[in-house]
């Protein structure tokens, strides 16, 4: 009895540490500017075919409500990756919904550079085709990399890649 309440203690706490303990925690947002110096600050640009940072302009590329972790997970995937990262979608409307969207602050789109490609499709497991066609690859921290027609969509659960 004592060594099961110890396994379970024992277990509890490695759950805890790897935050996987109890329901999910807090979502942290970070304004277009907290975003752009974070990520500008590590070498990674933006583009838009707008020309512009607006939330509410589905041409711009906005990082307004962009989660905390989303970008440090952009930023780790460059520091593995050694890529170049330029990122073409933030949070601005005219993505698809759902809970782990653009607009929830869960994606980013990449440009799909030669170094960017071969990382991800070497490095991650394929898990799949989406139900749009695009070819899906999975990292081992759950985060999702999907190939569309002109830029990799991330979905960023955590902050590791």
């Amino acid at each position: 009895m004592a060594i099961n309440r110890f396994l379970l203690t024992f277990l509890a706490s490695l759950m805890a540490v790897a935050g996987l303990a109890g329901p999910s925690h807090a979502v942290t947002k970070l304004t277009d500017a907290q975003a752009a110096s974070q990520l500008s600050a590590v070498g990674i640009t933006r583009v838009s075919s707008g020309g512009c940072t607006t939330r509410s302009i589905s041409t711009c590329t906005s990082y307004e409500q962009i989660n905390q972790e989303t970008v440090s997970g952009i930023k780790t995937f460059k520091s593995i990756s050694g890529c170049a990262i330029t990122i073409t979608g933030g949070t601005e409307v005219g993505h698809a919904s759902g809970t782990y969207s653009h607009y929830n602050g869960y994606k980013v789109d990449v440009s799909p550079t030669t170094c960017v490609s071969s990382y991800i499709t070497s490095h991650y497991s394929y898990s799949g085709v989406r139900g749009d066609g695009a070819t899906l690859y999975t990292a081992p921290s759950g985060n999702v990399y999907a190939r569309e027609s002109n830029h990799w969509d991330i979905t960023y659960y955590t902050c590791g890649c």
